[in-house]
Formats: C-alpha cells, sequence, structure tokens
C-alpha cells in the first residue's frame, strides 16, 4: 500500500532497458510521484539504420512522462534540467554509472536495484553469471549508489531461485518481477525513515559478474557437461553461446546454441567431437560426457530445433568443431 509520505516524493527515474520497464511501471500504476525518465538517446539499429527508443522511453511516453535523454551526464544543460524537476529521490535501473555530480542531486538520495544479491555478481552482466556459475539461489538488491560500481549502503534484498532448466531469459523475468516490487518497497521505506542500511562485506570470495563479448562466448569442449550447459543457459537466448563447425570443404561456419541437455557418458574420444544419427540427436563430446545440442542457429540460416536443422545437415559427423 502506497503511503501519503511516498506518494508525495519527487522521483526521477533512469532506465533503459526492458527490465527497467516493470518497475517504472509499477510505480506509476500505483501513484508514485514519478516526474520525470532519463534513458539513452534514440540509437540508429537494424539494416535501414532506423533510430530505436529504448524500452523506458517508449512507456515513458505511453504514460506522458517527460523524457530526458542526454548524451554527457555532466553536461550543463541536462544538469540543469534536471534540477528544475525538483526531485527529491532519484531511481536507477539497468542505466548508464552515473557521476557523483548527479547522484548527489536529490536530498533523499539515490538508490539502484541490481539484478543479484550483493556484493556478490558485482558487474553488468549479473543475471549471466550467476547461471553460467551454478548457482541455484540469486536476488535482487537496492542500494543507495555512491563513487564504486554496485558497492553501495544496501537498502533491500530478495532471494529468488535458480531452477536448474532457467536459462538467462526465465531468470531475467523473474528479477524483473521480484525488483519492480522491490522498487516500491525501497521508496516507502525511504519515506517513512524506516530503513536499516547495510555496508557491503568485502573479501575474497566475492564474485563478479563483468560485461560479456562475444569471444568470451565461445563454448570451449575440455569443460565438462554440466558446465557447458550452464554456460549455454547463461548465455541464451542473448547473447547466445556459440561454436565453429569446420567441414570437408574446409569452410567454417559459427552456430549459436541456445538450448541443450546433457549426460556424463564416458567416452575415449577429443573433446569436440561430433556424433549424430543424422535425424534426431546431435551430440558434442566434452570432458566426462556429452552436450546434446536442442536449439541450434548456424550463420545466415534460420534458427531450428535440432530435428529441423539435421534435415539440411545430414553429415555433421563429417565436420570438426573448433
Amino acid at each position: 500500500m502506497v503511503t501519503t509520505q511516498a506518494k508525495n516524493i519527487r522521483i526521477i527515474y533512469m532506465g533503459t532497458p526492458d527490465f527497467a520497464v516493470e518497475p517504472l511501471k509499477l510505480l506509476v500504476e500505483n501513484g508514485y510521484n514519478v516526474v520525470a525518465v532519463v534513458t539513452v538517446p534514440d540509437k540508429p539499429a537494424g539494416r535501414g539504420q532506423k533510430l530505436q527508443q529504448s524500452a523506458v522511453k517508449i512507456y515513458a511516453q505511453t504514460v506522458n512522462l517527460p523524457v530526458l535523454q542526454p548524451y554527457k551526464l555532466k553536461d550543463e544543460k541536462f544538469l540543469n534540467a534536471v534540477c528544475n524537476y525538483d526531485a527529491e529521490l532519484f531511481i536507477v535501473v539497468a542505466f548508464r554509472m552515473l557521476p557523483e555530480i548527479v547522484w548527489q542531486i536529490p536530498p533523499l538520495g539515490t538508490f539502484n536495484l541490481h539484478a543479484s544479491l550483493l556484493p556478490q555478481y558485482r558487474g553488468a552482466a549479473p543475471i549471466n553469471h550467476a547461471i553460467i556459475n551454478g548457482e541455484t539461489i540469486t536476488g535482487v538488491t537496492t542500494f543507495f549508489i555512491n563513487n564504486e560500481i554496485d558497492a553501495g549502503k544496501i537498502i533491500f534484498s530478495e532471494k529468488v531461485e535458480i531452477k536448474h532448466s532457467d536459462n538467462a531469459g526465465t531468470l531475467h523475468d523473474k528479477l524483473m518481477k521480484t525488483g519492480a516490487a522491490l522498487v516500491l518497497k525501497t521508496v516507502d521505506s525511504i519515506a517513512c525513515n524506516n530503513i536499516d542500511l547495510q555496508q557491503q562485506s568485502e573479501n575474497k570470495n566475492l564474485k563478479p559478474a563483468p560485461k560479456i563479448f562475444k569471444e568470451t562466448c565461445k563454448i570451449k569442449w575440455d569443460r565438462t557437461p554440466e558446465e557447458i550447459y550452464n554456460f549455454i543457459r547463461g548465455l541464451s537466448p542473448y547473447p547466445a553461446a556459440w561454436c565453429e563447425f569446420t567441414g570437408s570443404d574446409k569452410q567454417t561456419v559459427s552456430a549459436k546454441i541456445y538450448s541443450a541437455a546433457y549426460d556424463n557418458t564416458e567416452h575415449n574420444l577429443p573433446f569436440g567431437t561430433l556424433k549424430s544419427d543424422g535425424k534426431t540427436f546431435l551430440k558434442i563430446a566434452c570432458n566426462g560426457g556429452f552436450i546434446n545440442i536442442l536449439d541450434i542457429h548456424l550463420a545466415g540460416k534460420k534458427r531450428l530445433p535440432v530435428r529441423e536443422f539435421l534435415a539440411g545437415f545430414r553429415d555433421m559427423e563429417n565436420y570438426l568443431i573448433k
């Protein structure tokens, strides 16, 4: 239930992708006073290079919220525009790192929603890395921003289970829903001055969540079946784990793997050896078993279930993995 104090707080909301839409939507629908939204500038995308708006901007326009799209967060015009809204609280969800000159503006502070149980998985890709590392529990955390990345004092956190069948997409959606509710809880508690801030611990066992690049998404077949399985689902549906196939014609093509299963059947095959009946299965030897490919996207082709893929590539056993 929204308190009177919370309704009266003037909020500027900062975010960009789909993950940031749900908290904003929940704030608006529950009567919180969001006075403006800050998001990234429109960017050209696709073959036609048409300007693409962020998911947060698209939603903000549907509810007639003012939208600011600065190229530089220290730009004087942007800072003046922000100050003119007299906001008391800034909320940041999946946005850029804020300079101190921005996050110090509101008298009630600036808090961030992060998709992990801080201090674990600080960084740009906490959802992906939690699954890749085989975690069974993750969560969301709200914290006040300071000069260090994801290291400010914790306001609230909420645990979320990672199922063995989850991938980055399904976990994203669960954390998005839980995180949206946590944002509202955080605003209410700040409004009532009912928060017990927790300093983040620092130790050698913290696991980072750095930004993911294409080269780091390549599958290493010398890993165990479960490690590769976690790697594939931790990168699915985006940016997707990938490997390279080389045919008898010596041509190499890359393929994204979106889903897989694994078994721990022992073998003496070189890592990366392909096995297939040409109709129903395609499996790849790894360290201590096999990875069974279920959903594959060969470069230049359509994304297909493995049975449909094999209908056009019955000689997969003649290919080599790079």
